[in-house]
């Protein structure tokens, strides 16, 4: 697979995690936890090495960002309506800065 496929899958993933938090945080936890687990594990077999300036500058805050989603998840994050909306964000950024890979 390569790192397009890969950043559109973890684009995807932030979405539909996002969408489970809005819609029943408590009840969809485990499935939240799981996915981000897979989440994770594309973003570390990235090769970075090949991004152009542009997307790596946003692919490093994304990074900055996502560890603290990851851990916020974990905890419970104290508004799930915030925790969707920055995981959805990313999500869409990524979708969207894709393109310049």
């Amino acid at each position: 697979m390569d790192n397009k496929a890969k950043i559109l899958d973890i684009a995807m993933n932030l979405n539909r995690i996002g969408n489970w938090a809005v819609d029943d945080y408590d009840g969809k936890k485990t499935r939240i936890i799981t996915f981000l687990n897979q989440t994770t594990g594309y973003i570390s077999s990235i090769d970075q090495s090949s991004f152009n300036q542009p997307f790596k500058k946003t692919f490093d805050r994304f990074l900055l960002e996502y560890s603290k989603l990851e851990k916020n998840a974990k905890a419970g994050p104290a508004n799930t309506l915030f925790w969707a909306e920055q995981a959805m964000t990313w999500g869409n950024i990524l979708t969207h800065r894709s393109i310049t890979i």
